[in-house]
Parts: structure tokens; sequence; C-alpha cells
């Protein structure tokens, strides 16, 4: 038997141009966006071929829906290149995962508190986990000291989204990164070095 997987649909939207355009009546725009008026079809199309160019439907929900007067593989270009720069501009965000122990010496957990910033300077939320083996799990309290050591460390670039809740023997807390930008908190990170050297 052939299995038969379905494709998934490109997210390319759909544009009726000239005649397959069914309304009868369309406000229409110059290639420039600026408005024409209320045409009917055939006035519309009239118009676009006499300018060399093709009629789009930009808004066919709208009362009357809109359409506009531009060269067609131009306009695509454009919407296409638009959509691209939105994708760009939309980072998406990711959850990094830190392990931690509830034993760590000061400098592994400086370690990983530098590691914390730098993904939460980068837009990514964090996840801390503080693992416990054996007989650690009977100190709980170690655990809860590591991860409130790291809270106040990126306290200023940072926020608890999720208290530290346990799962199984697993310590487990979700930090995400504040509204503020990263060039913030490096300007605050080079203030702070200029003071120093003052």
């Amino acid at each position: 038997m052939i299995k038969r997987f379905k494709r998934k649909h490109d997210q390319t939207p759909y544009f009726r141009v000239n005649e397959r355009i069914f309304a009868s009546q369309l406000r229409v725009l110059d290639s420039e966006g600026k408005q024409i008026g209320v045409l009917s079809k055939f006035d519309a199309l009239t118009k676009a071929r006499a300018l060399g160019l093709d009629l789009v439907e930009v808004a066919p929900k709208a009362k009357p829906p809109v359409a506009k007067i531009v060269d067609f593989k131009k306009f695509l270009y454009q919407q296409a290149k638009k959509r691209r720069d939105e994708k760009k501009k939309a980072k998406i965000s990711e959850t990094k995962e830190i392990r931690l122990g509830p034993f760590m010496n000061d400098h592994d957990l400086n370690v990983m508190i530098r590691r914390a910033r730098e993904f939460l300077v980068n837009n990514d939320k964090v996840r801390l986990v503080v693992r416990f083996s054996g007989r650690q799990i009977v100190h709980p309290e170690f655990g809860q000291e590591i991860l409130k050591r790291v809270f106040g460390a990126v306290a200023d670039i940072g926020k608890i989204e999720r208290d530290p809740h346990f799962e199984g023997k697993q310590l487990i807390s979700l930090l995400s990164p504040e509204k503020k930008s990263a060039k913030s908190a490096e300007k605050n990170e080079n203030q702070e070095v200029s003071q120093q050297k003052v």
C-alpha cells in the first residue's frame, strides 16, 4: 500500500488579479498607494491596461474591496521581501537549560551565572535545574540557596517566571529576560566599568 503524505502548503497569500476579481465595484489605488476613487471593475481594468499594469485585489474583505494598479510580478516580489524582513525581526525565543548542583563551588557557580546572563541578554529563557543525587535530597535548603544566589546575580536582566519547585530529585525554576533591551544592559555594565576606573 502506498502512503501519500500531504505536503505543507506554502503560506504565501493568494491575490486575485484582473478578470479574476469578482467584485463589481472597487476602491482603486495607484502604484504609490494614492486613492483614485471607487470605480467599476470594467473602468478599473481599462485604467490598468492603459498604463500597462495589472489590477490586483489587495483587501477583498473591505467594502468595497480595495484593488491596486501595479505590476503584479513586482508586487509579489515586494510582498515576499516584506515577509522575509518580518521573519528576520521576529527573533524566536528559546529556553536554555543550566544544570546546577546543590554543593557547587564558587568558581563553577560563577561560570554558570555568566552563562545564564548571556542567555538572558540574547532574549532566551533560562531553565535552572538543581540535580540532587543519592542522599543529597535530604538537604533541599542547599539547592534553594544556590538558586537564590543565581537569582540575585541576574536580577538586573532577568525575572523569575516560575518559582522553584521539585520534580522528582530535581529543583527547577524558570527565568525570563526583562523587557529592558540588551543594549541598555551593556550600557549599565560599561558605566560600572568606567566608574571603577575613576
